[in-house]
C-alpha cells in the first residue's frame, strides 16, 4: 500500500466520488468520511480471509468455534454497519473542530475524544454489546446471592448481574464488570459458569447417532467453573477496581492522547511528511491524522505498549492479591487452572516473549504467587 501509492489513489478516488455528488475540493471534511469509508471497507474485504480461517480452521480445530458461516456473515455485516455509524459522525465532528479550533484545537480535540470514549464505555454493554450478544439477568439464587455479598463486603456498588450467551459465538470464557460512579454491572459469560455452559448440557434424545469423535469430546470436556472458582475470578476482577486499576488506566490512557494530539499540533505543518506519502498538493487533516498517529508515531507506540504490559502484569499480580486477602486464594488458583485448560493455554512460556506480548502473567507465576495460601 505504501509503496505503490494507495494511500494517495483512494484519496484520489474518494475525491471523484464526493466530486460526482456535487462536493468540490472545498468540502474536505465529506473527501475524507468518504475515503474512510472506502478504507475501512477494503481493510474489511481484504482482512476477510483471515478472520474465516481463523475461525473455521484454527478456532474449529481446536473445538472453540460455535459460529455457522451464515452466523458469521451477519456478525461481520452488523460490525461493519455499527462500526461506520460510531465512526463516521465522530470523525467529522473532530476534523470540524481540528479546522475551527485555531491555534489550541489539541486541547479541545483532545477533551472531544475523552468525552466521546467516556459515552461510549457508558453505552456499550447496555446498548451495544446487546445488539451482538444476548445478555440475561443471572437468575435469584446461591450464586447471585454470594456475588452480591461479596460486592457488598468490598463497597462494590452492584446494580445488576448479566449472563451473556458467548457460548453462540466461542467457548472461550470471560467475565467483566463495566459502568460509572454508583451504577456498576456485572457480565459473566456463559462459558464461565459450569451450571450454563453449553457444552455441558446433556445430549438431547434421539442422538446416538452422533460420531464418536464428538461425544468423547463432549464427555471429557467439562467447561466452567463452579460457584466458589467463579466467585474467586470475580474476586480478582473487583480487585482491579477496589485498587484503582481502570481509574490509573484512563488516566494513563488520556495523557497520552493528549501528548499525541499536541504533537500533532506540532507536526502537521510539515509538508515534507505529507510529500513522503504522496501527497505533494494538498495537505488533508484526515491524512495527517493517519501519517502521524500510525507511521511516525509507530516507534512510540510499540514503546508505550510494552510498559503498559508491564503495567499490566503487576496490576494482575495485585489483584490476585486482592482475591488472596479475601480468602479466595484456594479457588482462584483452581479457577485459573480450569480456565487455561479450557481455553487451551499453554502453561510454559518464553519470557522474553512473555515480557514483551503478554498483558497477563504466565500461569505457572500466577500460581506460584497464590502457593502460599493453597492446601495441598
Amino acid at each position: 500500500i505504501l509503496l505503490c501509492g494507495g494511500i494517495p489513489l483512494l484519496w484520489n478516488l474518494s475525491g471523484q466520488v464526493s466530486g460526482r455528488a456535487g462536493f468540490g475540493p472545498e468540502y474536505e471534511i465529506v473527501q475524507s468520511l468518504i475515503f474512510l469509508l472506502l478504507a475501512t471497507l477494503f481493510s474489511a474485504v481484504t482482512g476477510l480471509p483471515w478472520s474465516l480461517y481463523n475461525t473455521f480452521v484454527i478456532e474449529e480445530k481446536h473445538g472453540f468455534n460455535q459460529q455457522t458461516l451464515g452466523f458469521f456473515f451477519k456478525d461481520a455485516l452488523k460490525k461493519f454497519v455499527v462500526t461506520q455509524c460510531i465512526l463516521l459522525p465522530v470523525t467529522a465532528l473532530l476534523l470540524y473542530i481540528i479546522k475551527i479550533g485555531g491555534d489550541y484545537f489539541f486541547i479541545y480535540a483532545w477533551l472531544f475524544t475523552l468525552v466521546v470514549s467516556l459515552v461510549l464505555v457508558t453505552i456499550y454493554a447496555d446498548y451495544i454489546a446487546p445488539l451482538f450478544d444476548k445478555f440475561i439477568p443471572l437468575p435469584e439464587g446461591e450464586l447471585k446471592q454470594q456475588i452480591e455479598t461479596m460486592a457488598k463486603g468490598i463497597d462494590f456498588p452492584l446494580t445488576k448481574v448479566y449472563v451473556v450467551e458467548g457460548s453462540k459465538r466461542s467457548s472461550h470464557s470471560n467475565a467483566y464488570f463495566y459502568g460509572f460512579f454508583k451504577n456498576k454491572r456485572i457480565v459473566l459469560f456463559d462459558t464461565l459458569l459450569e451450571d450454563y455452559s453449553a457444552l455441558n448440557k446433556e445430549p438431547a434424545e434421539g442422538e446416538d447417532g452422533a460420531n464418536e469423535d464428538t461425544k468423547s469430546k463432549t464427555k471429557n470436556k467439562k467447561q466452567g467453573c463452579k460457584n466458589e472458582e467463579v466467585l474467586a475470578v470475580l474476586g480478582h476482577e473487583l480487585g482491579h477496581w477496589k485498587l484503582g486499576h481502570t481509574v490509573k488506566n484512563i488516566i494513563i490512557s488520556q495523557m497520552n492522547s493528549f501528548l499525541c494530539f499536541f504533537l500533532f499540533a506540532v507536526l502537521i505543518g510539515r509538508k515534507e511528511l505529507f510529500a513522503a506519502f504522496g501527497f505533494y498538493d494538498t495537505q488533508p487533516t484526515l491524512i495527517g491524522l493517519m501519517i502521524i498517529f500510525q507511521f511516525i508515531f509507530s516507534p512510540y507506540n510499540e514503546l508505550l505498549s510494552f510498559c503498559l504490559t508491564v503495567l499490566s502484569r503487576r496490576f494482575e499480580f495485585q489483584a490476585d492479591a486482592f482475591a488472596k486477602e479475601l480468602g479466595k486464594a484456594q479457588d482462584l488458583y483452581s479457577a485459573l487452572i480450569k480456565l487455561n485448560k479450557d481455553n487451551l493455554g499453554f502453561p510454559v512460556s518464553d519470557w522474553i516473549f512473555s515480557m514483551w506480548h503478554y498483558s497477563h502473567p504466565p500461569l505457572l507465576e500466577r500460581l506460584q504467587a497464590l502457593k502460599g495460601a493453597k492446601q495441598e
